[in-house]
């Protein structure tokens, strides 16, 4: 099996001057923007996938539309996809229009306790790891040597690794995503070696360009704020 997971696009959480907590957001208009590169540049990527999951929390959904698109299929929506702290330790999804607010401590720091203390029956990073863990196991049934693309979150790709790296709940290394950025894991029967290949993390080819047109709108805009709002010559 090939298993595609692929972070969103920006999102207003994620903008460093959000401040309305933790909110079932949509994506910003850069994160529309990658998202439509994405859905270009994938199918120079893969031919063909057999199945499309995403999270159900809005970000995730609304990036895949744009996978979606490029492959005429249907998404299936799996809450086990949902970024961390926003399922139960059950797994159950909170509402997306009733979130619980994170702790001020970070989910490696106490993996076994939850990361959203103020709302009885919250996950912790290791019941997030399971229910992680549990979607690719059932990827493996279901897909059998077939491509599964998922469209998910930073905290699911990097819990995704800490699966099939079997790394243990003290966890000593962060893994970040960029925004749209596709991981590559594939899954090999050797039976005397590794059972997963990593091929790529967080590529992100399709982001190029408009990496390099933000940047001249930063540098234009800065230049012109100098000069009283005026083009510099």
């Amino acid at each position: 099996m090939h298993l595609y997971l692929i972070r969103h696009g920006q999102s207003f959480v994620n903008l460093s001057e959000w401040t309305g907590g933790n909110q079932d957001t949509g994506l910003t208009e850069l994160g529309h923007q990658q998202a439509a590169a994405l859905g270009s540049w994938i199918p120079t990527e893969i031919d063909t996938i057999d199945a499309l999951y995403a999270s159900t929390m809005r970000r995730a959904q609304e990036t895949a539309g744009y996978v979606a698109l490029a492959y005429n299929m249907d998404i299936t929506p799996d809450d086990r996809l949902r970024e961390i702290g926003n399922n139960r330790a059950d797994h159950r999804p909170w509402p997306n229009d009733d979130l619980p607010e994170y702790s001020d401590f970070w989910g490696s720091e106490r993996p076994f306790g939850s990361i959203t203390p103020e709302r009885e029956g919250g996950e912790s990073l290791m019941h997030f790891r399971t229910r992680i863990g549990t979607f690719i196991e059932d990827m493996l049934e279901q897909h059998h040597g077939q491509t599964v693309v998922a469209v998910c979150h930073g905290g699911v790709i990097e819990l995704a690794l800490d699966h099939v790296f079997n790394v243990g709940p003290f966890r000593r290394c962060e893994v970040w995503t960029k925004n749209t950025g596709v991981t590559r894991l594939e899954f090999v029967e050797h039976p005397r070696r590794e059972m997963w290949r990593l091929h790529y993390h967080s590529r992100s080819d399709h982001l190029v360009n408009i990496e390099v047109a933000t940047e001249i709108t930063r540098i234009v805009k800065a230049r012109m704020a100098e000069n009283d709002g005026k083009p510099k010559k």
